[in-house]
């Protein structure tokens, strides 16, 4: 838990004011309590989880429960607003901004999306429903997403539509990557 919690804060510029970093201490403490024997100290733990998670819903705005899949470098930017169902799961180096909802499309299909890895979540963004989205993908502010988006592409508007994205050298010729 130690190692999560340092490398968050590595993310996080070692900023320990980051609203993001609060929520993300409240859900590694989530994941670390599941391994702990007995189980009568699991419990009270997890009590205390269900108090600080709260807790850090009602400061932030965010509602990042520990069911959900975690890889490194994640980080919360801006907060308020931001909603992830426990059943969504992300690779490493993501990114989401406030307003952010990542969840079920339908009540009774209880699957979020799959994100990989170096995904950035615009400002806003839905992305709801048994979905993957690829490495190296960008889904721009406000976009509502409910279909897979492939590796490098970029998912734009409501509902999104999705583009290959475009390389340094396609934009500025001689420009290197």
């Amino acid at each position: 838990m130690l190692d999560n919690i340092r490398a968050d804060l590595r993310a996080y510029g070692g900023d320990w004011g980051a609203q993001g970093f609060w929520v993300m201490l409240v859900y590694r403490f989530g994941r670390w309590r599941y391994g702990v024997r007995p189980a009568l100290l699991r419990k009270l733990l997890s009590l205390v989880y269900k108090l600080l998670f709260k807790l850090v819903q009602v400061l932030t705005g965010i509602e990042l429960p520990c069911e959900v899949e975690i890889g490194r470098n994640f980080v919360i930017d801006h907060f308020g607003g931001i909603v992830v169902s426990g059943y969504a799961r992300f690779g490493d180096d993501c990114r989401i901004r406030n307003g952010v909802v990542v969840g079920l499309k339908n009540v009774d299909t209880p699957v979020a999306p799959v994100f990989g890895n170096n995904v950035d979540i615009g400002t806003g963004a839905k992305i709801l429903g048994a979905i993957r989205i690829g490495d190296n993908v960008v889904i721009g502010a406000n976009a509502v997403v409910l279909m897979d988006v492939p590796d490098n592409c970029i998912a734009v508007g409501v509902p999104a539509t999705v583009k290959p994205r475009k390389s340094l050298r396609d934009v500025m010729p001689g420009a290197e990557e």
